[in-house]
């Protein structure tokens, strides 16, 4: 039902600088993989074979990772180090790439936009890859799209964070319409508001499932907080006709567009590999 994920992945990745300055920040690696390969992974998991990725100035090595590399493969064909590559070599058989450019940084909002004409009227999952995602049965995009396939509206993934860290995230509140599923009928969204401003600490983190319409409420969606056009404003929207639910996901994320959150994550999986 859901045969598309949106990957927006335009942005600078200023909390990294200088490593981000010639290198996208979706490319920066936990162990040997990088941060959107396991995004990818992710949606693959979830029945997902249609990969749209927005992309910027000097995010070409996004397209060079998801490509075969004639001359790499032929270097290690027949090493040791040739297996290292088959978990790649599967994506890029498995899954179709397709690649437009935001031009102006303007937001989450107008990023996903911008994904439109790759996308088209049908409803679709966006996945930011810089909040890596593990745990659970399955994977959150597969979680999500259960829930979409019983509601039939756009679901935003949520977590409990500490109320000192609303201003990070954008913020709900709403009714639990499902405590087994852990879901709540969305009534409001406020972005990165003030502790004593948040209407619960309960955020959206980087998984969505939109539906179509989306677009046309982003295109009269006015810039918010910072001039950025919100996701979060569009989402109200659909809001207030109660055709937004959020869902406590199962699983653990990192936050990864932060070094400490990049770090943790880091050690997470080394110790993983480990056994």
């Amino acid at each position: 039902m859901i045969k598309k994920c949106l990957f927006p992945a335009a942005g600078y990745g200023t909390r990294f600088l200088p490593a981000t300055k010639a290198t996208p920040k979706e490319m920066l690696p936990i162990l040997t993989k990088p941060l959107i390969q396991y995004g990818v992974e992710e949606a693959l998991e979830a029945g997902i074979y249609t990969m749209a990725i927005v992309t910027g100035r000097g995010k070409r090595a996004i397209e060079d990772h998801f490509d075969v590399s004639y001359e790499l493969e032929h270097q290690i064909k027949g090493g040791s180090k040739e297996q290292l590559l088959d978990e790649i070599r599967s994506l890029i058989s498995r899954c179709t790439f397709s690649y437009t450019r935001q031009v102006e940084m303007k937001g989450l909002g107008h990023a996903i936009l911008t994904g439109e004409t790759l996308i088209g009227n049908e409803p679709f999952a966006v996945l930011l890859a810089d909040d890596l995602c593990t745990g659970g049965q399955e994977g959150v995009l597969a979680q999500m799209i259960a829930v979409y396939e019983k509601y039939q509206c756009s679901i935003v993934a949520i977590e409990e964070i500490p109320f000192d860290q609303t201003n990070k995230y954008g913020i709900i509140a709403g009714t639990l319409v499902d405590k087994t599923q852990d879901t709540y009928r969305v009534s409001d969204m406020v972005e990165k508001p003030d502790p004593q401003d948040a209407p619960s600490n309960l955020a959206i983190i980087g998984r969505y499932i939109l539906t179509p319409d989306i677009f046309d409420i982003l295109r009269k969606t006015k810039p918010g907080k910072g001039g950025e056009i919100q996701i979060t404003d569009a989402l109200l929207e659909q809001a207030k006709e109660g055709r937004v639910i959020a869902y406590k996901f199962k699983g653990r994320r990192f936050d990864c567009g932060g070094v400490d959150g990049f770090v943790e994550a880091t050690n997470y999986f080394y110790k993983l590999s480990q056994g």
